[in-house]
C-alpha cells in the first residue's frame, strides 16, 4: 500500500461531525455586532470631538487638515472600540444560547431547548449590557417569544420531513407494486405466446 493510499484512508477515517449551531449563531452574532458596533461607536467619537472642539475651531487651511484628520483617526479608533466592545458582548451572548440549548439537550430536556435557552440568554443578555431589573425583564421575555418561535419552526420542520418521507416511501411502494404487476402480465404474455405457438405447429398423420 502506498502512502498516497494510506494517508487517504486516515482522512477519511478521522471525520468531526459539529452542529450547525455551534458556530452558525456565534458567527452570525460576530458579524451582527462588529456591524452595530463599528456604527455606534464611530458616531459616538464623532460627536464627541465636535463636542470638545466646538470652542477651537481652526482659522487657518492647515489647521482644518489637522482637523479633519485627528477627527478621522479618532472616529475610526472609537469605530474599533464600539465594534470590539459589542462583538464581543453579543458573541458571548450567542455562546451562552447554544451551551444552554446543548445542555437541555443532555439533559434529555430536547423538547424544550429552545425556550429555556431563550430564557436564559435573555437574562444573560440583561446582564451583560448592565440592564435594570424591569428590562431584564422584558429581555428574558423576548427571550423565551423566540425560543417558543424557532421551538415551533423545529417542529414544523421535523413534522414536514417526516410527511415527505412517508410520501417518498408511499411512491416507492407503488413504482414497486407496478413493477411487479408489469412483469406478472410479462410473464403471462409470455406463457400465452408459448401456448399459442405449440397449438399451431405441424401436425403429424
Amino acid at each position: 500500500m502506498s502512502s498516497t493510499e494510506h494517508d487517504d484512508e486516515l482522512l477519511s477515517a478521522v471525520r468531526i461531525d459539529i452542529p450547525e449551531r455551534f458556530y452558525l449563531l456565534p458567527g452570525a452574532a460576530l458579524i451582527v455586532g462588529t456591524t452595530i458596533g463599528l456604527y455606534r461607536g464611530s458616531r459616538t467619537a464623532s460627536l464627541r470631538f465636535l463636542a470638545e472642539n466646538a470652542h477651537r475651531t481652526p482659522k487657518t487651511v492647515r489647521g482644518w487638515y489637522l482637523y479633519n484628520k485627528t477627527k478621522n483617526y479618532r472616529v475610526l479608533l472609537g469605530g474599533l472600540k464600539g465594534a470590539g466592545a459589542d462583538a464581543t458582548k453579543l458573541g458571548l451572548t450567542a455562546a451562552g444560547w447554544v451551551v444552554l440549548e446543548e445542555g437541555c439537550s443532555r439533559l434529555g430536556l430536547d423538547d424544550g431547548r429552545e425556550v429555556a435557552a431563550g430564557l436564559g440568554t435573555g437574562t444573560l443578555f440583561g446582564a451583560v449590557y448592565g440592564l435594570p431589573w424591569k428590562g431584564i425583564r422584558r429581555t428574558a421575555g423576548l427571550g423565551v417569544v423566540i425560543g417558543g418561535t424557532l421551538r415551533a419552526l423545529r417542529w414544523s420542520k421535523g413534522y414536514l420531513s417526516e410527511h415527505a418521507a412517508m410520501r417518498a416511501r408511499e411512491l416507492e411502494l407503488a413504482a414497486a407494486d407496478g413493477r411487479a404487476q408489469a412483469a406478472a402480465r410479462d410473464v403471462q404474455d409470455a406463457a400465452a405466446d408459448t401456448a399459442r405457438g405449440a397449438g399451431a405447429g405441424p401436425k403429424t398423420t
